[in-house]
């Protein structure tokens, strides 16, 4: 797996050295681009990939693998309501005794923002999430049919981009037996944008497992990152790099997070263009 992180860093790497060759982008578009993906309820489609690598801790020397895609789709409902449509669809590898691994797909979960079409100084966004028990993997089974809510508010003052977003899932039907899912998560963010679509930025997901015994539901990462948003091809995209270490986790918790995003953007044409 590190040979893995050095071949994706190297990736990201090479991608920005190309981009340089490209012609060059408006800052202002660019910043204004970056500032929109930052936000969770933004009226534009991207294609999230994220690799995360995680170490330490429990795994001691080993790595259990994520890849996340989560695509955003808004869906303009009404003149004034946007629906923000976030799925996430994992893929797992866990490591295994004497050198195996378990690999395959986690559960989907979905969560799904109303927010107005127009956006004031403070913009936010409320709607239901659900989790469904599609994990083909041993390790990340759960049997858990859940439900809950979500939210998310959020300002774009000057260069920075500051917000939190907030779900609870709690299981309405089980057929697995532990571990379930009855999950809270809190996830701050704080972006600030210096120029030419670079940013550096924090947002760590905070997360409580109900279901855990005393002292073990907790994971608390904190951590920074930077990112770049460009043209490559004519594609925008955003690349980023994100290091985060758990302050506080349970006993069979990894310490350190490693993450390498990818995020496709498809801006959204004005009206009658």
């Amino acid at each position: 797996m590190r040979l893995v992180s050095i071949a994706l860093f190297g990736l990201l790497c090479s991608v920005l050295l190309l981009s340089a060759q490209e012609p060059p982008q408006p800052e202002h578009d660019a910043t204004s681009l970056a500032k929109t993906t930052q936000n969770p309820v933004g009226d534009i489609v991207s294609l999230p990939f994220q690799f995360n690598f995680n170490n330490g801790g429990a795994l001691k020397d080993q790595s259990l693998f994520n890849l996340n895609f989560q695509p955003v789709v808004p869906i303009h409902i009404s003149p004034s309501v946007t629906l923000i449509s976030r799925t996430i669809l994992p893929v797992n590898s866990y490591p295994g005794p004497n050198g195996t691994r378990y690999s395959g797909a986690g559960d989907i979960q979905q969560q799904m923002f109303f927010t107005p079409a127009k956006a004031g100084k403070v913009i936010w966004g409320i709607g239901p999430a659900f989790s469904l028990p599609t994990a083909t993997t041993l390790p990340a089974q759960t049997g858990t049919w859940a439900a809950g809510g979500s939210a998310v508010v959020l300002s774009m003052p000057g260069p920075w981009v500051l917000g939190s977003l907030f779900m609870q899932l709690s299981p309405l039907t089980d057929s697995n037996g532990p571990p379930r899912t009855n999950l809270f998560l809190w996830q701050y963010f704080v972006n600030y944008n210096f120029g030419k679509g670079w940013a550096i930025s924090s947002a760590p997901s905070i997360t409580a497992n109900w279901d855990a015994a005393s002292g073990q539901q907790w994971t608390v990462p904190v951590g920074v990152g930077i990112s770049r948003t460009l043209v490559f091809n004519r594609q925008p995209m955003t690349l980023g790099f994100q290091y985060y270490r758990n302050v506080k986790r349970p006993d069979d918790a990894p310490s350190t997070a490693v993450r390498f995003a990818l995020s496709l953007i498809y801006p959204q044409k004005p009206a009658g263009k």
